[in-house]
Parts: structure tokens; sequence; C-alpha cells
């Protein structure tokens, strides 16, 4: 079995990796809130508004990496499919590192300082970055 031989291969794990943390850490949530509280399993609200803070922040932080992750992904798994890592793989783990980052202030707070940071976080690198490579793969073509 070949070993990965690029950061983007990393980074690919990594977002998938980090998506499905979110998604365990959150059917856990759930489901002690059924197990410990008696909540009805079928009961709860998609946006997590009826969990508390820490569930809604949570149910976001999930939520904001399913709507991103794909994107990002898309264009990294072009990248690998057709050879172009070079292109990818000097920016894939900060992509990863800034994605971490985004969702693990989303868990803590929800203050304007953190919702700012969080909106700079997201934007400027993730965004820009999948735009730029885009770019970039494009103009290769």
């Amino acid at each position: 079995m070949p070993a990965l031989e690029h950061t983007s291969e990393i980074t690919i794990l990594g977002l998938v990796l980090w998506t499905l943390l979110l998604l365990a850490s959150l059917a856990t949530y759930r489901s002690l809130q059924t197990v410990l509280a008696g909540r009805k399993a079928n009961s709860f609200n998609p946006s997590g508004k009826d969990l508390g803070a820490f569930g809604q922040r949570l149910t976001r932080a999930h939520a904001n990496a399913y709507e991103f992750v794909p994107l990002a992904l898309a264009v990294l798994v072009f990248a690998v499919a057709t050879g172009q890592t070079p292109l990818t793989d000097g920016l894939s783990l900060w992509l990863l590192f800034f994605r971490v980052g985004q969702s693990l202030v989303h868990l803590v707070s929800t203050s304007i300082f953190a919702v700012t940071f969080r909106f700079i976080v997201f934007f400027i690198p993730q965004m820009a970055i999948v735009a730029f490579w885009c770019f970039q793969l494009l103009a290769v073509q």
C-alpha cells in the first residue's frame, strides 16, 4: 500500500476526520440528551437551538464543516487525481489548521470578538486558499 505522498492527501484525510469528529461529537451529545434527559430521539431541532448554548455551537460548528469542507475536498481531490498536488501542497495543511481553528473557536464562544475572529479565519485564509487553488489549477489547464 503506498504511503501518503503529499500534504494535500494528508489534508483530505484531516478534513474528513475533523468533520467526522464533529459529527460523532454531535451524535454523542444528542444521544446523551436522549438517554440521560429523556428527550425523544426525533425531537431535536436541526439548528440545535433546543440543545442549550454548547449544543447549539456544536451543531453550528458541524454545519459549518459540511457546508465548506466539500468545496475544499473537491479541489484537493481534483489536484490529486490530475497529478497537480504541487499546486496545493504548500497551503493544504494551513487550510486544515484554519478549519480546525475556526471550529474550536465556534465551540468556545459566540461573543462578538469570537464571531468576528471566526469570520476572519474562515473568509480570508480558507476561502482565499480554495479560490487561489482553483485559479492555479485552471491556469495549468
